[in-house]
């Protein structure tokens, strides 16, 4: 393999020649072989994007000069397309801070840029990684600003997938809004409810997990670039920080911010415990709807089976015939996952010293490894399971009409204790409730028609007059 060799502070290294690296790159491939993870697409965009907005700005201030600054833009352009992807390999887990991948980034872009300039790999008085590609900037501001874009920018489509799988829900809500079950709290039958309703709550539950991400996202546009080293903006010329931001939120298509206080933009790192917080939440309720369709599809003969999913797999290799809940199963262990990452990003915010937390390569690796992996996962479950779920109407109706808890809507006529006790008995024998209370005479039989009627119980309604007095004069 031809190498060059390229010198830092600390000596001299042989480099493949046909690489955009560096050495700094070169050194974190021989220190961090730990994972064999790379940085997210996401990630290496967002820092080129900075790159990008940077040379714009210091070219406008004079500070780096046309020619260079037009050649670092151009070759930061071709990071933002992904041309260049292959050209980040340091390990997710490497030196603090970002370090690494800042250097890498700094590296590729440097010598892409001396190519369009002319010259060779590694003749970096052309174009050097730190003088020119870097100037006014430091990892301790460029890498928090890249991960936060990053995060920004992937919750974005994050956000499409869980608002489709939010519209599916309320499809299937509309959908199945004529068909009565049984409601079960404790795991035990409650009072009646439409399987309508029940996936209405689901697309509401849904819904709100994306009002909670969108808050985060506004918590992500507050940028710190500009802060240099530790916040005082050292090396930057005082315009400098607005005009980057502009520029940068140009290049992103976002509504970008310039944060107030540089200081806090440094040492804190608030926005991604709360953008890993909103994920770990829609994670949280992600498990439970996938939990209740699993329950609710039980069977097909020994469950619930009120409803059917798709089937897309056979799901055992010794019982015939058998199919598995596959998609709800995924999503779910999907949802465990971002859980776990929460807890990796939590640890990470909260081990920052003074004025910076080195702690940041965790922290953009979990929040977006979440955020990519539930966006797949939303966008499989949502198109292969939620909607081809189809009902089960007999079943429903049966459960419906089955529940003892029935005996509840009796409670403003007859009393509840008189209620429970026919509650009680239909349990003991096996007997409907409208039998059992029938035969006590409690009330006469077109009035308790009324008030035992299932899909009555499903909405607030008014009480029944003639049937308050009859059953006040029977319990008096």
């Amino acid at each position: 393999m031809k190498t060059r060799t390229e010198k830092d502070s600390l000596g001299e290294k042989a480099v493949p020649a046909n690489v955009y690296y560096g050495i700094q790159t070169a050194r974190a491939l021989e220190n961090f072989p730990i994972s064999g993870y790379r940085a997210h697409p996401k990630l290496i965009q967002a820092i080129g994007m900075i790159k990008k907005a940077a040379a714009t700005a210091n070219r406008e201030l004079g500070l780096v000069d046309r020619k260079r600054a037009g050649a670092i833009i151009q070759a930061a352009d071709e990071v933002i397309a992904g041309e260049l992807n292959d050209q980040f390999v340091v390990d997710v887990y490497q030196a603090g801070a970002g370090v690494s991948f800042h250097m890498n980034a700094n590296e590729v872009i440097a010598n892409r840029a001396i190519e369009l300039l002319g010259g060779k790999r590694g003749q970096y008085e052309i174009c050097h990684p730190n003088d020119h590609v870097n100037f006014g900037q430091s990892t301790n501001d460029v890498f928090p600003t890249a991960m936060r874009l990053a995060s920004l920018l992937l919750l974005d489509e994050m956000r499409e997938a869980l608002q489709n799988l939010a519209g599916s829900f309320a499809s299937k809500a509309r959908e199945f809004d004529p068909i009565l079950k049984s409601g079960r709290t404790h795991m035990q039958d409650a009072v009646p409810v439409r399987l309508g309703q029940e996936f209405g709550g689901y697309a509401t539950a849904l819904d709100r997990c994306d009002r909670l991400v969108e808050q985060a996202q506004d918590f992500l546009r507050e940028l710190g670039i500009g802060g240099s080293a530790v916040g005082t903006g050292v090396n930057t010329h005082p315009r400098y920080q607005k005009l980057v931001v502009k520029h940068l939120s140009q290049i992103a298509e976002e509504k970008l911010a310039p944060t107030r206080d540089l200081r806090y933009a440094m040492q804190s790192n608030l926005a991604m415990a709360v953008a890993s917080s909103a994920l770990r939440n829609l994670a949280l309720e992600l498990i439970r709807i996938t939990n209740d369709l699993r329950l609710l599809s039980s069977g097909p003969n020994t469950g619930f089976a009120e409803i059917s999913l798709p089937a897309l797999q056979p799901g055992s290799s010794i019982m015939p015939g058998k199919v598995n809940p596959v998609m709800p199963e995924m999503t779910a262990m999907v949802a465990f996952q971002a859980v776990g990452a929460d807890l990796a990003t939590a640890m990470a915010v909260q081990a920052g010293q003074l004025e910076l937390n080195v702690m940041m390569p965790a922290m953009a690796w979990n929040v977006l490894h979440s955020a990519e992996i539930l966006k797949n996962a939303m966008r499989a479950f949502g198109e292969k399971c939620v909607d081809g779920i189809k009902a089960n109407p007999d079943r429903c109706r049966y459960y419906a009409h089955a529940t003892v808890s029935t005996a509840a809507a009796l409670n403003p006529y007859i009393g509840y204790a008189a209620a429970a006790e026919i509650a009680k008995e239909s349990v003991k024998t096996g007997r409907p409730v409208p039998e059992i209370a029938l035969e006590k005479k409690l009330l006469d039989e077109g009035l308790l028609k009324k008030i035992l009627d299932p899909w009555r119980m499903t909405e607030p309604a008014p009480p029944i007059e003639a049937a308050r007095k009859t059953g006040g004069r029977k319990r008096a």
